[in-house]
């Protein structure tokens, strides 16, 4: 049987999106440029799932997600991974990354995470932050593997804080 999933990208830059609108919403953030990254640790795999955005990804889909780890001994683990991309004179690079852990138990269909940490390193993402330090070696390097995968062009245009952040374990 042929693979006929869709390969997602990254969400593209777009043109200003305050253009014309003689300062209404100057400073305002959008969410066009950000984009959630799932990380399957023990998998060791990495990809897209732009349902995360509204805590609908493939992972979250029929869990009821609990705010005490304890209360899920047996849980999966996760990272969910906001990658939001800008551009500067040399091009698009990955300008904001920042983790939250998750863990699900498919079997109890419950899981861990703390929401508002959730909206607050997607706030982070957004402007421009690298918070990747709670992340274990291997998911790091799963991160590391799938940016520079996914677009040599951008890693390489990216600050040396997050190459140094990912890569120098």
């Amino acid at each position: 049987m042929e693979d006929k999933k869709k390969k997602l990208g990254f969400n593209i830059i777009k043109s200003d999106p305050t253009a014309g609108h003689k300062g209404y919403g100057k400073g305002a953030l959008s969410l066009d440029n950000v984009s959630p990254v799932i990380i399957d640790v023990d998998a060791g795999e990495a990809e897209i799932d732009v349902g995360a955005m509204h805590a609908r990804s493939a992972v979250e889909k029929g869990i009821k997600f609990l705010p005490n780890k304890e209360e899920v001994p047996n849980g999966k683990p996760y990272w969910l991974v906001w990658v939001t991309i800008d551009r500067k004179e040399e091009g698009p690079y990955y300008a904001g990354v920042t983790a939250c852990f998750m863990t699900v138990d498919r079997e109890i269909r419950r899981g861990y995470k703390s929401l508002p940490e959730h909206v607050n390193r997607m706030d982070k993402s957004l402007k421009r932050h690298i918070i990747v330090d709670d992340m274990d070696a291997k998911s790091k390097k799963i991160l590391a593997d799938f940016l520079l995968a996914h677009n040599e062009a951008l890693w390489n245009n990216s600050s040396d804080e997050l190459k140094e952040s990912l890569t120098n374990l």
